[in-house]
């Protein structure tokens, strides 16, 4: 590739373990030549924190920029605020975990010159990811109302669990008596939701899954539909309020707000190498296959 990219660079600033990683990054990127941007906060923890010297062509606040690649430097968590960030651009993000699990930012600190080597002999695929949209019967959420993982309706504290009503294009499926309820993307179905007994689910299946936390009965279990419905959330609560997660971001609602959730217009685009898999992916995240008695 000849022309010279343009790549937004976000990060988790608690780790100090991802010195050597940008510094690979940065270095990669500079001897292509790249135009480099660097969010602000995570800069700041660059040359501050870390005592690194480094010169990017600029830095960026807020959603107001454009790139031909956004690179996310941590773990999942990082590369949810990261997706947060690029929003509807379709600017595909590649994912380098300097955290733990890491099922969406799986390129090691040891893979990153041989990804951006993949990037500019274009030998990728652009995995394009289905997003939840949140809206409340009075406004919009507080936080960004969209989501690439789950959103979650909670209990607020440790008062009795809350009864969560679901309609399905207007059709009455069941209310759960639980602690919460969890709406997720395939691409979430490996994270709170997995945590609490929901399926894992592939990519691009096209579909949603409700998967109730600590529910009262033993016969209500998860269930997966299409994501081309309208989900609606009523809540009833002793405290008269609960809490909505999306993505991590959590906010507190009143009981008599009503939630709709939906497919977002758009998608994340995320950048696969040839390497790697879904089911490669499960395998090294998940040890499946090993045996935990040789350990």
């Amino acid at each position: 590739m000849n022309r010279i990219l343009r790549f937004v660079i976000f990060g988790n600033v608690y780790q100090a373990k991802k010195s050597l990683a940008v510094q690979k990054l940065l270095c990669q990127l500079e001897e292509r030549k790249a135009e480099i941007l660097i969010d602000k906060s995570f800069y700041e923890y660059l040359v501050d924190g870390l005592k690194l010297n480094i010169q990017p062509h600029g830095l960026i606040e807020g959603n107001d920029f454009d790139a031909d690649f956004a690179v996310s430097m941590g773990g999942d968590g990082t590369f949810l605020e990261a997706a947060s960030r690029v929003g509807d651009k379709r600017i595909p993000i590649i994912g380098i975990n300097t955290g733990r699990l890491g099922f969406l930012a799986d390129v090691t600190a040891d893979e990153i010159d041989s990804a951006i080597e993949c990037i500019y002999n274009q030998d990728f695929q652009i995995d394009e990811r289905s997003v939840l949209r949140v809206q409340y019967s009075d406004g919009q959420p507080e936080s960004y109302p969209y989501a690439l993982n789950e959103v979650a309706v909670l209990k607020r504290d440790n008062s009795s669990m809350i009864s969560i009503r679901i309609c399905i294009d207007r059709e009455y499926l069941t209310t759960y008596q639980a602690d919460g309820i969890i709406i997720n993307t395939p691409t979430g179905s490996t994270g709170y939701a997995l945590s609490v007994g929901g399926p894992i689910t592939v990519p691009h299946s096209h579909t949603f899954g409700i998967v109730p936390v600590a529910p009262h009965s033993l016969n209500v279990r998860p269930i997966t539909i299409y994501d081309d419905v309208e989900v609606e959330l009523t809540v009833e609560s002793r405290s008269h309020q609960f809490l909505v997660a999306i993505d991590g971001r959590s906010e507190s609602c009143q009981e008599d707000i009503k939630l709709k959730i939906t497919r977002a217009p758009y998608p994340i685009c995320v950048v696969k190498r040839p390497s790697t898999s879904f089911f490669k992916t499960l395998r090294n995240k998940l040890m499946w296959g090993s045996d935990v008695r040789e350990a």
